[in-house]
């Protein structure tokens, strides 16, 4: 019981760990500034960061979210990308335990929490991201399936190719591009970890959240219903998430209930 407990502090401390990491991403790339050979430094005043004020969540507490220099105001984002990697590690530490899968999953949760906060800021997709995932994901199907590598190979071409037919439609349809290329490779890589199932599955529910949250957010925001760039990438990430966790559920319960 002891050594349960140690073992979720450790994967909780560790997921806190990497958000922190994440959010050096989240801000650099899209920025096109070094992502390790440069220290932490305060967006306003650029003053560089110590150490034992760039602690997780405990930092941004203990500073009340401001800049110790310039006491201009923290992100809010800095400890949520923490708290919501910490709880994706601690998810996912419980669904698949000490086993193979378990840090391949963490690195596919990490990867769509840094394309989440990206994407929806920026409107890109980082190569540096999806890229290697692509990569990543088809060893992990070779090493810890499922869903094993014929399935993720399909995974990846259902996944990269479908977004690229509806990005040639969309395009024709509405004679300006309709799907950047980064959604393109976040869906291959997506399909690489998932399969060609469950990769249609992050289809259709990254749709349906689209829509919805769309809908809602035009309705608040005439600056919005002017411009209509709403990116795609951060809805495929929460359906990924909920495909990844209750994908073979959804695929048996429609088998059952509509092939049986």
């Amino acid at each position: 019981m002891q050594a349960d407990f140690v073992l979720t502090g450790f994967i909780l401390l560790f997921g806190l760990a990497v958000g922190s990491f994440l959010n050096v991403l989240i801000y650099r790339l899209p920025r096109g500034k070094k992502i390790v050979l440069e220290r932490s430094a305060c967006p306003h005043c650029s003053h560089q960061i110590p150490f034992y004020h760039n602690i997780p969540v405990l930092s941004f507490i203990l500073l009340r979210g401001k800049c110790q220099k310039c006491r201009k105001r923290i992100s809010w984002r800095y400890p949520m990308v923490e708290l919501i990697n910490a709880s994706l590690f601690l998810l996912f530490f419980y669904i698949d335990g000490l086993t193979w899968r378990l840090p391949f999953h963490m690195f596919l949760m990490s990867s769509l929490v840094t394309i989440f906060f990206i994407d929806l800021e920026f409107q890109i997709i980082p190569d540096k991201i999806t890229l290697p995932g692509i990569a990543i994901g088809l060893f992990c199907a070779v090493v810890a399936p499922p869903p094993g590598i014929v399935q993720a190979l399909i995974g990846t071409v259902v996944g990269g190719g479908g977004l690229l037919l509806v990005a040639y439609f969309g395009e024709w349809l509405f004679k300006k591009e309709a799907m950047g290329g980064g959604d393109i490779k976040m869906a291959a890589m997506m399909g690489a970890f998932v399969g060609w199932q469950k990769v249609l599955l992050i289809f259709m529910g990254g749709a349906f959240i689209g829509m919805v949250v769309s809908l809602v957010w035009m309705a608040l925001s005439k600056k919005l219903r002017q411009e209509r760039l709403i990116p795609f990438g951060p809805f495929l990430a929460l359906a990924a998430v909920m495909a990844v966790v209750y994908g073979d559920q959804i695929i048996r319960f429609y088998l059952g209930t509509f092939l049986h």
